[in-house]
């Protein structure tokens, strides 16, 4: 067994002064790279994994090596229009852009506005409350001001 061990460590010894003197050859397989996908391609596979049916769409996803998460992420590109596509809703980026600064501030301020007007009608409702819970706690201390003490036998 310690024969085995000196073995061992000799072979390591061997690899570390191949590399230490370069006699080692660089490693012939190159570097994996990204996958990068055109926007025709990740248009057509959502169209395609949109148009199949349930038990199939696996299938496709298995055939062209994508993950659901692909199609996910493709699909919210494709709907908000940055691959190309047809924009899927009214509030697009592309529709965004072509507003107008002063367009922008006043929907800023419009929605500054419903919230502090959400936030007056809450503050209201709590104040009319502890009004209330104040009206009773007087009447109940008054209530207990007239009462004669309870005798103690």
């Amino acid at each position: 067994m310690g024969s085995e061990i000196l073995v061992h460590v000799s072979t390591l010894s061997d690899k570390q002064s191949r590399r230490s003197s370069g006699d080692e050859q660089a490693d012939p397989a190159p570097r994996p790279s990204r996958r990068a996908f055109t926007a025709e391609y990740k248009l057509a596979a959502v169209a395609e994994y949109e148009n199949a049916p349930n038990g199939e769409k696996g299938a496709i996803l298995r055939r062209e090596g994508l993950y659901s998460s692909h199609i996910i992420e493709w699909t919210r590109a494709r709907d908000a229009g940055r691959l190309g596509g047809e924009p899927a809703g009214p509030g697009t980026p592309a529709k965004q852009a072509k507003k107008s600064a002063d367009q922008v501030e006043l929907e800023k301020l419009r929605r500054q506005n419903q919230k502090l007007s959400a936030d007056l009608t809450k503050t209201r409702m709590a104040l009319d409350i502890m009004g209330k819970a104040h009206a009773l706690l007087e009447e109940l201390s008054e209530s207990t001001d007239n009462d004669k003490p309870p005798r103690t036998s």
